[in-house]
């Protein structure tokens, strides 16, 4: 059995202990400060989404992203392949996760890879939903504490720290899967706490050769050494392995949905990722406090993909990275009042290194190598960033915050062997950009908050575009967002959120010619969120989250694509949740989602029509616990849907979502 095995399965079995004198402390654990919470408060002039454990815990999920279908405007476009990031959409952009648009950070810490598979592609899989104590999403580039892939929004994702707790969740669902996850938290000595958390999670698939499993371990151990000085060392282990049966076409998926194309060849994917970080923190005063953390990041990953290259004829393809990760970094928390005002603020610097070698094939027949590599190059990112932000609320009527941050990348790209491609491969030059971000919030009455901001952001050339000695001249391409929005709590038990945006880019990156890049291109995203909360009677809670977002091209290097909309952005999103508790320890839920219609290709030739699925569920507390017994069923239709719809060469492919699935399960508390 492998390690990440062994370190999942022995910690469900201690979760499962019983544990003299468990305190409830864990439904709202006190979060050690990491990078930037003392201005949180500045949040609440942009909009955002905030989800706590018990919302985690409640949800039943398998994976961390199955949690943003409860954010206005958000979408998961999955691809439905083994290991392979799915497709996050946000604020009009519809690369998040799979691409860069997306940013993702766990304990303050970038997940994103600069170069593996894709600039800004992100592994979700990696967290395990029982240990989120918090889950934060903010829309736009509004936030100064992450810089690149911060362009759509970010996902800001807070472990558990601290905290006595012993908590479980197995699951049995359709398709032989098994989900066990446990977390743990224990008090060690008076001021030391051990916090543990594991997944064990495998599936035959609901397709052929689609078997898949991953583990996933977790641990952090803090001790406070003095009344102002403390310390904390963690590390998480990550395995995960399966098949994949690949896309379908039009005519299967009309057909026979939950087929294989006979052309898709033995693809799957495996990976391995490890992560060790140390973090100190020390009160130099009761206002101000510092904090540094250390980390490093060890990952290998393999794809194997078969896809058509023509309307006649597929290949499959290999991709490996090994990716390498070093960061540092330092920040100041201040807290202070002033004659005019309280100030929350916060300054840091942070340095990154980060090192992809990577091997590309084509053309393999069953995984086999059957032609020299295409890429076999090693590439490196470095950056050194600086940030700072600011949250003064002067009066109830104007509260003010700021923030700037600043990034500067260097790098270099160097061949390991002979190559057949022709991607570039040389220095990076060295690129540096000041995104600045204002916000403003006002109680204008008891139950009412108005919110605006304007923040920037930016990205660099995508690829292996930015190692291109006719690319040494571009500058970043830049996202600047305006957004109003307003919440409302009318009554008792109702909050109503709703929020307008209008997000510009320029300076787009394109090729003219073979090596030699311009920053020519521009597209407007605008739209509008809302979100309603509410407490209908003692017994029945009503959810809605809904979006509407319009992606438009306005300036493209081929003038058919003007006016076009930006590919893989649905028209709209909602999701609709009752839940219902008509007797004493039962509940019942029901759940509506739609995705809207959407582009497929760039020109708009094709599209996807989108889906809507229904959800239900039941649970029942036992007496004298927390634990609870539940079931749910997943497309409860059982509608035959795809999941996401893409063009490659020149065919419409569609990822099927599965068909009904039923799940039964415990979660306890102990």
């Amino acid at each position: 059995m492998p390690v990440h095995q062994i370190a999942a399965a022995s910690l469900l079995g201690l979760a499962a202990m019983p544990h003299a004198g468990a305190q409830d402390a864990e439904a709202r654990l006190q979060a050690v400060e990491v990078k930037g919470q003392a201005a949180r408060g500045a949040a609440a002039a942009y909009t955002t989404t905030v989800m706590e454990s018990d919302d985690v815990a409640d949800a039943h999920v398998s994976q961390p992203q199955e949690l943003l279908r409860k954010v206005p405007g958000m979408a998961v476009n999955s691809y439905q392949l083994s290991g392979v990031g799915d497709a996050i959409v946000l604020r009009g952009f519809g690369g998040g996760g799979h691409g860069g648009d997306v940013g993702v950070a766990l304990d303050g810490i970038a997940l994103n890879e600069a170069m593996s598979h894709a600039d800004g592609y992100v592994d979700l899989n990696v967290i395990i939903p029982l240990e989120i104590e918090r889950l934060t999403v903010y829309k736009g580039p509004v936030s100064a504490l992450y810089g690149n892939f911060n362009r759509a929004g970010l996902i800001a994702i807070d472990t558990r720290k601290q905290g006595e707790y012993r908590q479980v969740d197995w699951g049995l669902a359709s398709h032989g899967t098994l989900d066990a996850q446990a977390a743990l938290g224990l008090k060690l000595s008076e001021g030391e706490f051990l916090n543990l958390a594991a997944q064990q999670w495998r599936s035959d698939g609901f397709r052929a050769q689609s078997a898949s499993q991953r583990s996933t371990a977790a641990l952090r151990w803090s001790r406070q050494i003095t009344p102002a000085l403390e310390v904390a060392l963690s590390a998480r282990l990550h395995h995960a392995e399966g098949d994949s049966p690949g896309y379908v076409t039009a005519a299967q998926f009309a057909t026979d949905p939950y087929g294989k194309d006979p052309r898709a060849m033995n693809d799957g994917a495996r990976k391995d990722f490890a992560t060790l970080r140390a973090d100190t923190r020390y009160a130099l005063s009761p206002q101000l406090s510092w904090l540094a953390f250390a980390y490093t990041t060890r990952q290998s990953f393999t794809r194997w993909f078969s896809r058509p290259v023509s309307t006649a004829q597929w290949r499959q393809r290999e991709e490996s990275y090994e990716r390498t990760v070093y960061g540092v970094g330092t920040s100041l928390n201040g807290r202070h009042v002033t004659a005019l005002t309280p100030i929350h603020w916060v300054a840091g610097l942070e340095s990154l290194r980060e090192s992809t070698d990577y091997l590309y094939y084509d053309g393999l027949l069953q995984r086999e190598r059957t032609a020299p590599a295409i890429n076999d190059r090693d590439s490196r990112l470095n950056s050194l960033s600086a940030y700072a932000e600011v949250d003064a609320p002067i009066h109830r009527l104007l509260q003010l915050s700021a923030g700037l941050r600043w990034d500067r990348f260097t790098g270099d790209c160097l061949r390991n062997g002979p190559e057949t491609g022709a991607d570039p491969c040389g220095p990076l030059a060295r690129t540096s950009h000041a995104s600045p971000k204002l916000g403003l919030r006002s109680q204008v009455a008891p139950g009412v908050l108005l919110r605006a901001s304007w923040s920037e952001g930016f990205a660099l050339a995508s690829n292996f575009a930015k190692y291109a000695l006719g690319a040494a001249q571009l500058e970043p391409n830049i996202f600047r967002q305006t957004e109003v929005g307003a919440q409302f709590r009318p009554v008792a038990g109702l909050v109503l959120d709703v929020a307008a945006y209008r997000l510009l880019s320029s300076q787009e990156i394109r090729n003219t010619a073979p090596g030699v890049y311009e920053n020519y291109g521009a597209t407007r995203r605008t739209g509008a969120e809302a979100s309603v909360q509410w407490a209908v009677r003692r017994d029945l809670d009503l959810e809605v989250a809904w979006g509407s977002a319009r992606s438009r091209v306005t300036e493209n290097g081929n003038p058919s694509l003007v006016g076009r909309q930006v590919a893989g952005v649905p028209r709209h999103t909602a999701t609709v949740a009752l839940a219902w508790r008509p007797v004493p320890r039962w509940q019942g839920t029901l759940a509506w989602r739609h995705v809207g219609r959407y582009a497929v290709n760039a020109d708009n030739s094709v599209s996807y029509g989108g889906y809507a699925t229904w959800d239900l569920g039941l649970g029942y507390s036992l007496p004298g616990s927390r634990s609870r017994i539940y079931a749910t069923v997943s497309n409860l239709t059982d509608k035959a849907y795809a999941t996401s719809s893409s063009i490659i060469g020149g065919t419409q492919l569609f990822a099927p979502g599965a068909p009904r699935t039923l799940k039964v399960g415990v979660q306890a508390h102990f």
